[in-house]
């Protein structure tokens, strides 16, 4: 119910809302409270806040719109909105789809009419509820409904030019990863926060499951991690209160912060439609309306952008203006609105009439939003440059007066020409990075501020277990070891430390025996190019700047070829997510590496990189990895993983796969025989329990598959990472926590995983025999160049001989021995060849003082 406010709580808010100060959610409700003289007030201080944003762009006075056709690929759909005519029973339709031949029939007269937007609206994945769906797809061979999506928005670029915009509903992280090489932009209706109405029965959303808001705002925020401009809004009048629409207000606000892809936001009204559930509901005051579009501007704030449908606001298109909006959104001149089909659209040059009656301009904009067609890259994918230059004003970002023609859509050519800074790997150490922060800093990671309430709640738990029982049952029963005692364990120091890395080490001994491991290989990073965005990440680089590079396949080739030579019986190879590489660019580098070296074993790209792969090819990951282990990949490293847990990974990284991907690449590369390895990187806005939870993840999965090799602790190196340097991640774990996360993995994987491994890159060398007696069994490899770590600030060095291996165990008293990657024994001619070149080929040898970075 909601509740009238009084006269007083309406003047501090509209006081608030005149002097420019934010606002609460209870603010902005008891302002879409306003009417009379207050909403005359509250639609000056909209529209005030609006002309500063278009004036900050170089629009002033401009109302923008895009010409449009409306593709309904299909009208089935699994939900069962209670306001929808649009979503029909196949016995209505003559097809469960358009064929692609209709698809371009009507691409085709909108482009001749000088449309450039191609929207392809469709019901949610109704082969889930559909047999007859199901059927047409199979029978023209798709897979599912976005295939058929995908599949006809590149028709649509090759044939006539205009560029699609797809709402094509719930999306997952990955589904977006293969539509947006496709698709300019996407949307989704947010349309309202309630979970009443999705619970309740009889509301809206009931028995709709794409209709639950946590599901659809975690859309938003993929969309967001993906870089793709987004499209979405909300519908006012279904049922929903003033509390919620507040709610739904700031909840978009939230995301458009967090990750800069909302690319304008839809403020729809509710028109109650003949045979259905909701025939008989109100429509919404178009005052009411007003009300809401002018909150929604002074939350958002001047750089948003707020749009109200034409076609639903009978004649009060100067109230519309007045209240704030700066966009009609997409307009045809060819086909109806198919979603409020008796509300036809108004003529583009009525609707010019009515903007300019208010003082405005009306110019045409493409789908994608002028701000995204300058700023580029992360936010058009090269695939569709072209498409969008041809028709996009290079100065302004809006529609040029041309009609558009068909063009190619194919990936980027030129993908392995060696360019930028290709001896990165052994400068590094001598001359260091160029700067200690890209200067895209301010905004490519998302709002620094925002991102700081995202971190987990609350201080670490305090350590209140028995020390003592939890010793004594990590040594006689290490598998029935609790999550409390885990944690009690963690927070061990002193002789309870020591105590708890003698039982490591016991385990160790039983496990892996007393050898120390250590393979002789080369990392390989074949770009750094990346526009993922993890705030973590000190390694990425825009193609632009100054320390970036990718390496050609000969070069790739060639340092392979050097490892070889100097003993190496693996690469590991991984980068970058290059916008321009193909996604079978990762079986041509391990084809290369094969043709060189035939006996190497290919150890090669991360969970991130084959999802990346799978996504650009439309291929699925498990036929994707088969690809991979016929072109030569051997193993896979389990990178990518940071902390699984997607509250953790969503502070530390914008665009990587969320953790149920990385458990379905490495799940599916065990199932396959590709064995891998498991990561954790620790120590930045995590907590203990979140590392107790990762590893216990990390066994689960082992108990299932056995496909883990081994278990490497990754410590975050802090210095130049971004997510320290904005002061939002503390600088990475310290030596006591280090001694005590090694052996409690030890305890955790005993009977599962054999072995542990630490990272000299990471770790001193005075650390490293710490953890050799807590656990640890391995130390990873001569790596040859490490770039990552080095980038980020560690003083470690690039590789380590086997000389300085064998003195850094030394001390140690235990074997060393030199392994193969599945800890095998490599052949003599490899040990000979190794000991020959000391594990490290000549060409990154160090001729000077490691630099300071």
């Amino acid at each position: 119910m909601d509740v009238i406010p009084t006269e007083a709580a309406m003047r501090r808010a509209l006081a608030r809302a005149r002097d420019g100060k934010a606002l609460d959610v209870a603010e902005a409700a008891v302002l879409l409270h306003a009417r009379g003289g207050d909403l005359e007030r509250l639609l000056e201080y909209a529209g005030r806040v609006r002309d500063a944003g278009l004036d900050s762009v170089g629009r002033p006075g401009v109302v923008t719109y895009s010409r449009k056709v409306f593709i309904p690929l299909t009208r089935l759909c699994r939900d069962r909105c209670g306001y929808c005519t649009f979503a029909t029973a196949p016995g209505k339709v003559p097809a469960a789809f358009l064929s692609p031949d209709e698809v371009l029939d009507i691409a085709r007269r909108g482009a001749a009419l000088g449309c450039k937007e191609a929207l392809f609206t469709l019901g949610d994945r109704p082969e889930d509820r559909w047999h007859q769906a199901r059927e047409w797809l199979d029978a023209h061979g798709y897979d599912d409904t976005l295939s058929y999506v995908r599949a006809m928005a590149v028709r649509v670029l090759e044939e006539t030019g205009l560029l699609p915009h797809l709402n094509p509903g719930v999306m997952s992280w990955g589904d977006l990863q293969r539509l947006k090489p496709v698709a300019p932009s996407m949307g989704m209706m947010l349309e309202t926060t309630s979970r009443r109405l999705f619970e309740e029965r009889g509301a809206a959303h009931h028995g709709s499951p794409d209709k639950d808001p946590a599901v659809r705002l975690r859309v938003l925020e993929d969309a967001g991690r993906s870089n793709v401009p987004f499209t979405t809004g909300i519908l006012i009048g279904i049922g929903e209160t003033v509390a919620d629409r507040a709610e739904s207000i700031f909840a978009i606000r939230r995301v458009a912060r967090e990750y800069g892809g909302v690319q304008e936001v839809i403020v729809q009204n509710f028109r109650a439609k003949p045979d259905t559930a909701m025939r008989g509901m109100p429509d919404a005051d178009l005052r009411e309306l007003a009300a809401t579009i002018a909150v929604t501007r002074l939350v958002l704030g001047a750089k948003a952008r707020v749009q109200a449908p034409p076609n639903l606001i009978g004649d009060e298109y100067a109230l519309m203006i007045r209240a704030g909006i700066d966009d009609w959104g997409g307009v045809s001149p060819l086909t109806p609105d198919h979603v409020n089909p008796e509300r036809p659209w108004p003529q583009i040059d009525e609707l010019a009439a009515r903007t300019a009656a208010a003082g405005f301009t009306l110019k045409e904009r493409l789908t994608i939003y002028p701000e995204y067609v300058l700023a580029g890259e992360p936010w058009l994918d090269p695939r569709l440059t072209g498409h969008v230059a041809a028709l996009a004003d290079p100065r302004t970002g809006l529609a040029r007066d041309v009609l558009p023609e068909g063009r190619p859509w194919q990936e980027p050519d030129g993908g392995f020409t060696a360019a930028g800074r290709t001896d990165l790997h052994t400068a590094v150490d001598e001359t260091g990075r160029s700067a200690d922060r890209r200067d895209d800093f301010d905004d490519v990671y998302g709002d620094w501020d925002a991102l700081r309430d995202r971190l987990p709640s609350g201080a670490a738990p305090k350590i209140s277990g028995d020390m003592r029982e939890a010793l004594c049952r990590a040594e006689s029963a290490p598998a029935s070891l609790t999550d409390d005692q885990a944690l009690t364990l963690l927070g061990a120091d002193g002789a309870d430390l020591t105590e708890l890395c003698r039982i490591a080490d016991g385990l160790r001994r039983e496990a892996a025996g007393d050898d120390v491991t250590y393979v002789v290989n080369r990392n390989i990073n074949f770009t750094n190019v990346c526009y993922t965005g993890c705030r973590f990440c000190a390694f990425a680089q825009r193609r632009t700047d100054a320390d970036s590079y990718t390496l050609s396949l000969d070069q790739v080739a060639g340092r392979a070829a050097e490892a070889w030579e100097a003993g190496a019986t693996e690469v590991c190879m991984q980068g970058g997510i290059h916008p321009d590489l193909p996604g079978t660019a990762y079986f041509d580098i391990a084809k290369a590496v094969k043709a060189r070296c035939p006996d190497m074993h290919v150890h090669a790209f991360s969970p991130m990189e084959v999802m990346n792969g799978a996504s650009r090819t439309g291929m699925s990951v498990r036929d994707w990895l088969q690809a991979a282990r016929e072109a030569g990949v051997d193993s896979m490293p389990g990178t990518a993983a940071e902390i699984l847990d997607d509250d953790v990974r969503w502070v530390l990284t914008k665009g990587k796969l969320p953790a149920r991907d990385w458990i379905e690449v490495i799940t599916t590369a065990h199932r396959l025989g590709i064995p891998t390895t498991a990561t954790m990187m620790y120590g930045h806005v995590d907590t203990p329990a979140h590392w107790v939870a990762h590893i216990r993840l990390i066994r689960t999965i082992q108990e299932d598959t056995g496909g883990f090799s081994e278990f490497v602790l990754l410590p975050f190196v802090h210095h130049s990472a971004p997510i320290y340097l904005a002061g939002v991640a503390r600088p990475g774990p310290t030596a006591r926590e280090n001694r005590a996360v090694h052996a409690l993995a030890r305890v955790l994987l005993h009977g599962a995983v054999p072995n542990i491994q630490c990272s000299w890159v990471k770790l001193r060398d005075d650390l490293c025999r710490d953890v050799l007696t807590g656990g640890v069994n391995d130390l990873g490899g001569t790596l040859m160049e490490e770039t990552i770590s080095r980038m980020a600030g560690s003083e470690n060095g690039s590789y380590k001989t086997i000389s300085e291996i064998a003195a850094m165990v030394e001390p140690t008293g235990r074997p060393l021995r030199q392994r193969t990657t599945s800890y095998g024994v490599p052949a003599d001619e490899r040990v000979a060849a190794a000991r020959t070149s000391d594990g490290v080929c000549r060409s990154v040898r160090r001729t000077l003082p490691l630099a300071s970075l």
